[in-house]
């Protein structure tokens, strides 16, 4: 049984001048980790909005747990959890009153459903009577995540739950999700990071309120259509100018140290023409080598055929 359903949700603001949600259709299974992948205006906390009836879709239908978002909001209300992008809780309540709060509001106590919290709430407890407002970004990142534990929904929404937080504390919180996930809970976590798309059952890369592409993350990375490069010489500003410049490149874009390309011809002699070029244009210190692409690579590759083929 699907834990989430949409079918053809549109959602549009300024009276129909922008599209948020355009006709998008997908569905979570029960005890799935669902993940949707995008950067900021791709649609994805507008998503979230209509599923956790906080807004009205203008034309689709959307189901959470068997039950309509528009006719049966009530009845979802009380069975999910949501942790919003930005931190919403009480910054002026301590940690234990922020969370004794939340499990008054579901009928609830923090007694009755500590096994639910108990790992994460493990390392807040040093914390519990220190404010909301006061602890770490890391730190708030765990409270808001007990919030929204503390009445055992069944499916738990997740809007960009790591931005602005470091490394380790993403790392942390990502095994959490994992943790949870085993314990049956149906998780829909929404990010920027396409590092962490790897770390989701399956995926949905979204771009202007549309699904580019749906599906396991090892799947859409096998799915890249091109054979994919990685280069990086003594001036890469010069390298990245002198690649775009050539006749043969695909797409090409910077990726940490190195740049990523395409050819539009591929084989050894067309690499060993594109070194000769290089070479010629005074390039030294060059490091060529093939790449497996990432989800990142993926999502590009998809905007550049969106984009009617500009990869640059």
């Amino acid at each position: 049984m699907s834990a989430i359903t949409l079918e053809h949700i549109t959602k549009t603001y300024n009276k129909g001048a922008v599209t948020a949600v355009d006709d998008i259709s997908f569905s979570v299974e029960s005890g799935e980790l669902f993940g949707l992948i995008g950067p900021d205006g791709a649609g994805k906390t507008s998503i979230f909005r209509i599923l956790t009836t906080l807004l009205l879709p203008e034309k689709g239908s959307a189901t959470v747990a068997g039950y309509d978002v528009v006719k049966d909001f009530q009845k979802i209300r009380g069975m999910i959890g949501y942790m919003p992008g930005k931190f919403s809780l009480y910054q002026d309540l301590t940690v234990e009153e922020n969370l004794d709060f939340f499990a008054t509001v579901f009928g609830t106590t923090i007694q009755e459903n500590y096994d639910q919290i108990k790992d994460i709430y493990g390392m807040l407890e040093p914390f519990k009577n220190r404010r909301a407002g006061k602890l770490s970004g890391g730190m708030k990142q765990k409270l808001a995540l007990c919030c929204a534990l503390i009445h055992k929904p069944q499916v738990l929404f997740l809007d960009e739950p790591t931005t602005g937080v470091d490394v380790v504390s993403r790392k942390e919180f990502w095994e959490m999700l994992k943790r949870l996930n085993k314990e049956g809970i149906t998780i829909l976590v929404s990010t920027s990071y396409m590092d962490e798309a790897t770390m989701c059952d399956r995926i949905a890369l979204m771009l202007g309120g549309k699904v580019l592409s749906l599906d396991t993350p090892d799947n859409i990375i096998h799915s890249y259509p091109e054979t994919l490069y990685a280069i990086k010489s003594s001036n890469m500003h010069a390298l990245l100018k002198d690649l775009r410049s050539y006749n043969n490149t695909g797409q090409c874009y910077a990726a940490g140290e190195y740049i990523h390309f395409t050819m539009g011809k591929d084989g050894e002699e067309q690499r060993n023409l594109l070194l000769e070029y290089l070479r010629g244009k005074h390039e030294k210190d060059l490091h060529f080598t093939e790449r497996i692409p990432t989800v990142e690579d993926c999502f590009i590759q998809l905007l550049g055929q969106n984009d009617g083929g500009a990869g640059n």
